[in-house]
């Protein structure tokens, strides 16, 4: 018996890396899951390796009409959600003298305002009960000299989870930051080797995460393991942000 039998699970940015490995995690759990993903082509293998328990839905979580088509699978399916993933993200590397408003407009809508309107358009299809993810990072907790917006957008995510978390416990609700370090994914495989060792630097356990170290976690906060958690931002990140 999994630990979500008969749940429905939503995972944005779910085609590849922390997104892809907690779509595989539940699945394995017995969640029906639905992930979405910018690239069609990218999606289709991603569905395929999950199998018949998931589906994919194409779309760019920072437009409305994206999100709507999402949810309309999601509703089509006729059961409520169980757990929102809000995953879908991503930085761009700018100093502040560099940085132009576009850059700051994309990096900022794709993980803090897309992140807000995954939840709030989710939320007539919730049931009684459900955990929402806010993906974060641990750049939401430190400066950097190349990565002050997306911090400033995660820390915004973390603070949202704390607001979120209050608004909705009425509702039996919970809402929970997760927060990674850096983690292996394809991502961060195309980071020049310069940033990867200074970020593999600062962690403790002197290496990069799994993205199935995420997914774990992902599990815990999705599950009833942990029925009595919301509000938190559980880190992930080999002590980087800890010690």
């Amino acid at each position: 018996m999994g630990q979500l039998d008969g749940k429905v699970a939503v995972i944005t940015g779910g085609s590849a890396g922390i997104g892809l490995a907690t779509a595989h995690r539940f699945v394995r759990e017995g969640a029906r899951v639905f992930v979405t993903g910018r690239r069609e082509a990218e999606l289709a293998a991603a569905v395929d390796a999950l199998g018949s328990a998931a589906v994919g839905v194409r779309g760019d979580v920072t437009r409305s009409a994206d999100l709507e088509r999402l949810y309309a699978a999601v509703r089509a399916e006729g059961r409520p959600i169980d757990v929102l993933v809000a995953n879908a993200g991503g930085g761009k590397a700018g100093g502040v003298a560099e940085f132009t408003e576009e850059q700051f407009d994309l990096v900022s809508g794709l993980n803090f305002r897309a992140a807000f309107f995954t939840v709030q358009r989710a939320l007539p299809l919730f049931g009684e009960r459900g955990s929402v993810i806010l993906v974060g990072s641990t750049a939401g907790s430190s400066g950097s000299t190349r990565f002050g917006v997306y911090g400033a957008a995660k820390a915004a995510v973390r603070s949202m989870a704390r607001s979120m978390a209050l608004e909705l416990a009425g509702r039996g609700i919970r809402v929970n930051a997760l927060s990674p370090g850096p983690i292996d994914t394809p991502a961060l495989s195309r980071a020049p080797a310069a940033i990867l060792e200074e970020v593999t630097s600062g962690v403790p356990m002197g290496r990069t995460g799994r993205p199935d170290e995420v997914a774990a976690a992902a599990l815990f906060l999705a599950s009833e393991e942990s029925s009595y958690v919301t509000g938190i931002e559980l880190f992930v990140d080999g002590g980087a942000a800890q010690v």
